[in-house]
């Protein structure tokens, strides 16, 4: 069973999908810690709750971004996990920190990447007109919200949509995805490949029409 260390800034809904996911016994691992670089983060007081391990890196206590990582790092290392999960963690991680967890890195981002990476991306897909929206998967690589694309979720924009309208549908999905994209690695189903042109992309061994990596509108539910 492998062990699973999220990283959080906030709430922590994600870290909440993925325990459910876990409950349920639909993700075969264990989440050995929470970690956050906000000491008032509400997710550290639910993961607690559960008995789970949780820590404070404070980034403010940091003179600089590779202090801040060396320090995150020695936190995460004390429970050697196989999956290191960021779940809404507001941090920009430095080259260093992440070839250090290389190929057990996760993120989720609310868009279909490669568009709209960074911040606002709901703003963005509405000043955009676009008609699709959606979330990622993907393995965290030193390009910004750029990493192999694990699994997507595709969402409508409706007439009338805001924000935060949008937001939140885009959010149902990521609840899904996330720990499903987490249970594929966790049963050995992920392979990083590099195609002819030296592109590093994911293959999902086993994958069929009920278990896409890809789940388009037709097969939302309400």
């Amino acid at each position: 069973m492998k062990k699973i260390s999220i990283l959080i800034s906030g709430r922590g809904s994600n870290m909440e999908a993925i325990f459910a996911a876990i409950d349920a016994g639909e993700l075969p691992a264990r989440v050995v810690s929470v970690i956050s670089n906000r000491p008032q983060a509400a997710g550290l007081a639910m993961a607690a709750a559960r008995g789970v391990r949780t820590a404070a890196v404070d980034h403010r206590q940091y003179p600089d971004r590779a202090s801040f990582d060396a320090a995150l790092a020695a936190e995460i290392d004390r429970d050697v996990p196989e999956m290191v999960v960021l779940a809404g963690f507001m941090r920009i991680l430095t080259p260093g920190f992440v070839e250090s967890y290389a190929g057990r890195l996760f993120n989720i981002h609310p868009s279909l990447l490669p568009l709209f990476p960074g911040l606002h991306t709901h703003r963005q897909a509405l000043e955009a007109g676009v008609r699709i929206h959606g979330c990622t998967v993907h393995f965290v690589t030193a390009a910004l919200d750029h990493g192999p694309i694990v699994a997507q979720a595709a969402v409508p924009v409706c007439d009338g949509d805001d924000e935060e309208t949008l937001a939140a549908r885009v959010l149902r999905e990521e609840h899904r995805i996330y720990p499903r994209a987490l249970r594929w690695f966790a049963e050995g189903r992920l392979r990083l490949e590099k195609d002819e042109a030296g592109v590093e992309r994911v293959r999902v061994e086993g994958v069929h029409e009920s278990d896409p990596c890809l789940l388009a509108p037709s097969l939302l539910t309400s």
